[in-house]
């Protein structure tokens, strides 16, 4: 019977942890560089339009006969609607419609800046695993980000093995003076 080696399971485990979290974790960085850039690529995320306007002055009523007035972001009614976000340092509010569609319109008169489609939602949900559903979110995603830290942990213990070992032969070898 072989004996425990910390070292040999150590080197073990990483490996096999490793093809554990392969397909999760490749989705997660894939997803996660797109999101990284977010701001710099339109295609993932509209670019924020400006106006000179900073006091929101559109009404409710506005902000949804502007949306409906969209036919690609499908609109006809505010629960085909998911979010509202007010920017008044830009000068606009967005709409964030259940179709991933961005309408960036103005704080004043509620007129239309911008539509396009917004792609870092649908990226977002891939990202943590809730695309798929909340089971493989939290019984695939979840464990693999556990196994991802238990592998960050064995491979800074394989990074600083060499050092310790090299410390140890300094420590043990004789010195030359003797």
């Amino acid at each position: 019977m072989t004996s425990f080696n910390p070292r040999i399971w150590n080197r073990k485990l990483h490996r096999w942890g490793s093809i554990a979290v392969a397909l999760p974790f490749f989705v997660v960085i894939c997803t996660g560089l797109l999101l990284q850039l977010k701001k710099q690529l339109a295609w993932v995320q509209p670019p924020e339009q400006k106006t000179a306007v900073h006091v929101p002055t559109v009404t409710m009523e506005q902000i949804l006969a502007t949306a409906q007035s969209v036919p690609e972001a499908k609109v006809s009614s505010w629960a085909d609607i998911d979010r509202l976000d007010v920017r008044p340092g830009k000068g606009i509010v967005k709409v964030a419609t259940v179709t991933h569609w961005e309408l960036q319109m103005e704080l004043a008169t509620g007129a239309l800046l911008q539509s396009a489609y917004r792609r870092s939602d649908l990226i977002e949900s891939l990202h943590d695993g809730s695309f798929f559903h909340p089971l493989v979110k939290l019984g695939v995603f979840f464990p693999a980000a556990v196994i991802v830290f238990g592998l960050w942990i064995t491979g800074m213990y394989l990074f600083l093995l060499p050092f310790r070992a090299r410390a140890n032969k300094r420590r043990v070898a004789p010195s030359p003076a003797e």
